[in-house]
C-alpha cells in the first residue's frame, strides 16, 4: 500500500489561477480551506512551496479540485529537471582545483 507524501509541493501561481477563476477572494478561499490568509499569500507568491497532505486537502476543496487533479502540485519530473539543471554534464577535475 503507498503511503501518502509527507508534504505536497504546490505551484503558487496555479493556486491564485484557479482561486481567481472561481472568484474567491484571498480571505475567501483562506477560510474555506482553513487556513490563514498570510499562509496563502505566501502559497502563491512562492514564498512557501510544501503543505501537509491535509492542510493541501483543505486548499484542493476549496478550490473545488477533485482528489485525482494535480494541477496544483509540481510535477516530479519538474522537480528532476530542476534538481539536475544546476549540475553540470561532466564535474570539474579536482586536479584543476589549486
Amino acid at each position: 500500500m503507498e503511503q501518502p507524501a509527507a508534504t505536497y509541493q504546490v505551484l503558487g501561481a496555479a493556486i491564485r489561477t484557479r482561486r481567481m477563476h472561481l472568484g474567491l477572494s484571498i480571505a475567501e478561499c483562506a477560510g474555506a480551506a482553513g487556513i490563514s490568509r498570510p499562509y496563502l499569500n505566501q502559497l502563491e507568491l512562492g514564498q512557501r512551496q510544501r503543505m501537509k497532505p491535509g492542510t493541501y486537502k483543505g486548499l484542493r476543496r476549496a478550490l473545488d479540485l477533485p482528489a485525482t487533479d494535480t494541477r496544483l502540485l509540481v510535477a516530479a519530473t519538474s522537480r528532476k529537471e530542476r534538481h539536475h539543471a544546476g549540475r553540470h554534464e561532466d564535474p570539474p577535475d579536482r586536479a584543476a582545483r589549486p
